[in-house]
């Protein structure tokens, strides 16, 4: 186990800045997620603490030694690959071991480590199978058990899961989270899948185009979004986003949104407004709720209503704004029916133009 510490990272492709600037530390034996968009630099980042990429600029260290030169052999590292990466002629058992036959490790020895690797990823009763024989999620296991094999100081992982279907990730989910617990090791682990990085991290490392937006717990990154952004990427359904202008009042911060609507929010801004201040109220569908009479402060029609057996989600065209809301038995509703709306404004955030927080939540 080791830990990874990057400073000043950055990468650069002819005129294109891919990565910028980046400094981070993961700790010895902590599961690290970096999360962000298609083509935010989180695959680059983890090949370039592989050593599979070049560094343009900063330093790689892990387990405190500078490895920003180094080989990939050399730094202590194993990878798993988006691809599953097997060799179709060799058998599971040929496939975990392959790195222990290149490096000249004797029969017995080969045979010791691939059998509790098996028996810890439930790969037994397959070792004499080829990779053309197994499911997805076997072939998955087979990978991830080449890597473990080679006892490494920092596991990385390139979107390992997502040629699974639905039902496989979940169950491998499972299964890295187990073995990250059983196993104590230093993983890194890179997804677009916020579900993913949220249930398998402690630390998630939130990229947008090169850069590191926020870093933080899971519970964090969803309650505590330091920009517009993160707000935006964590959370299914998004965040909802409303248009206003927003000014210190009497009690808190009055956000008047478009169609005359005024809303006060609680005052536990970053700082004082001075008069009226262009601003995105944000809050999550699980804080809006369908009401009616006088418990409604917005009003519209329902444009779609997704029924998830456990709950459901009113997608609603209001004056104000597109707005989702979530509620438990809506079966009731139809598309086009009026609803109102009633937001838990504690749970509220305010961001200026430029994307920064202005107001937390209270939780």
């Amino acid at each position: 186990m080791a830990s990874v510490e990057l400073s000043q990272i950055t990468k650069t492709f002819g005129a294109h800045d891919v990565i910028r600037g980046i400094d981070l530390t993961v700790d010895d034996g902590s599961f690290c997620a970096l999360l962000g968009p298609s083509g935010c630099g989180k695959s680059t980042l983890l090949r370039m603490i592989a050593g599979l990429e070049t560094v343009s600029g900063g330093t790689v260290r892990i387990g405190g030694a500078d490895v920003t030169q180094a080989e990939p052999k050399s730094r202590g590292v194993a990878m798993v690959f988006q691809s599953y990466a097997l060799y179709p002629h060799l058998t599971v058992a040929d496939n975990i071991a392959f790195s222990l036959s290149l490096a000249g490790t004797s029969k017995a020895v080969r045979a010791e480590k691939v059998a509790k690797v098996a028996s810890m990823l439930r790969l037994g009763e397959l070792l004499d199978r080829r990779p053309a024989q197994l499911s997805g999620g076997q072939r998955q296991r087979v990978a991830i058990g080449r890597a473990l094999v080679r006892d490494p100081k920092v596991f990385l992982f390139d979107e390992p899961l997502s040629n699974l279907d639905a039902l496989l990730r979940v169950q491998m989910r499972l299964e890295l989270a187990k073995l990250h617990s059983d196993l104590g090791s230093t993983m890194v682990y890179v997804t677009h899948d916020q579900v993913e990085a949220m249930t398998l991290a402690d630390k998630i490392v939130v990229l947008d185009k090169g850069a590191i937006s926020q870093v933080g717990t899971p519970w964090e990154l969803y309650n505590r979004p330091a920009n517009r952004f993160v707000a935006g990427f964590i959370g299914s359904p998004a965040m909802n986003f409303l248009r206003g202008t927003a000014r210190m009042a009497a009690g808190g911060i009055a956000v008047t949104l478009q169609g005359g609507v005024t809303l006060t929010l609680p005052a536990r801004a970053t700082q004082d407004f001075v008069g009226d201040r262009p601003v995105e109220l944000g809050i999550r569908p699980e804080h809006v709720s369908v009401a009616s009479g006088t418990g409604a402060q917005l009003s519209g029609r329902s444009a779609v209503v997704e029924y998830l057996g456990n709950t459901s989600y009113v997608y609603v065209d209001t004056p104000q704004g597109s707005v989702i809301a979530e509620a438990a038995g809506a079966r009731g509703l139809q598309s086009g029916s009026p609803v109102g709306l009633s937001l838990n404004l504690s749970e509220a955030h305010l961001f200026d133009e430029s994307g920064r927080v202005l107001a937390a939540a209270s939780v």
